[in-house]
């Protein structure tokens, strides 16, 4: 009898060593676990980065190169957010967020569709700025014989085809056809014009030899050496060109679209757009 209550104290020890050994185990594997892989831990860590803020720039087409050197610079300085563009003619960009479409900025290149969002209470007058000027040129082919040097040799024979913007819809086509209003050549050339949906593709027609000459901005003008710089149109014949800046009413990211409006106001930002041929209000 007292073998057996000996035998019944042993296993009991051995029972008790037993469980004693595998709560060690499995501390140890959590501790183990916990370091290979930080993410099984249910508390912050310093690594953690904070969730990246995607800010939607809506803007003219004429500003593409710009604002791409621009988005490289900011994104390096702001690690948590991201510059999605959505570039094209500013009277769409206007009917888009007119419409509901995502954006939290609107930079125009025309004050008309920024003015007409700000009538709509869709940006805040008080949230919106002139940013930049620009100008008004004529380019041909970098290869062209056509001597045309005013907007009186649009009109010439050899001149068979016009690139211009839509008007309706693209700033620099209404700037075009304002010009050729004033110089009484617009219902002249009307035979000659091939529209285009923004002044890139018109930059694109002038490139290709799709258009004999074309009406874009000076800012396009430089981005390409397919083209070449006819003649700059005179500032008298249509209205200035301008630029305004605006924060789009809905944004859902107010603090980060409201940073993003002030470093665009920069001389650093500023600086970026000067060297690729826009000009500072003064």
């Amino acid at each position: 009898m007292l073998q057996k209550m000996k035998n019944l104290a042993l296993i009991a020890i051995l029972i008790a060593l037993m469980v004693i050994l595998a709560g060690c185990g499995a501390a140890n594997n959590n501790t183990n676990t916990t370091a290979s892989n930080p993410s099984a831990s249910p508390a912050q860590t310093d690594w953690q980065t904070a969730e990246t803020v995607v800010l939607t720039i809506s803007a003219a087409a004429s500003l593409t190169d710009a604002l791409e050197e621009i988005k490289a610079l900011y994104e390096s300085n702001n690690n948590s957010i991201k510059l999605s563009f959505n570039f094209g003619a500013s009277g769409a960009l206007q009917q888009q967020i007119e419409q509901g479409a995502p954006a939290d900025l609107f930079i125009s290149a025309a004050s008309k569709n920024m003015k007409a969002l700000v009538d709509k209470q869709l940006i805040d007058n008080g949230q919106q700025n002139n940013l930049l000027q620009n100008e008004l040129v004529v380019v041909v082919p970098v290869d062209s014989s056509i001597a045309i040097a005013s907007m009186e040799d649009l009109a010439k024979k050899e001149v068979k085809h016009l690139a211009i913007g839509i008007p309706e819809s693209v700033p620099a086509g209404n700037y075009a056809k304002e010009a050729l209003t004033n110089t009484k050549l617009w219902d002249a050339l009307q035979a000659k014009a091939v529209q285009a949906k923004d002044v890139r593709q018109v930059l694109q027609y002038s490139e290709t030899g799709n258009a004999d000459a074309g009406f874009v901005y000076k800012t396009d003008a430089m981005t390409s050496d397919k083209v070449k710089i006819a003649f700059t149109v005179d500032p008298a014949f249509y209205s200035a060109i301008e630029y305004p800046v605006g924060i789009v009413k809905a944004t859902e990211h107010g603090a980060e679209a409201e940073q993003l409006y002030t470093f665009l106001q920069s001389q650093e930002a500023l600086d970026i757009f000067v060297k690729y041929g826009f000009s500072v209000p003064s």
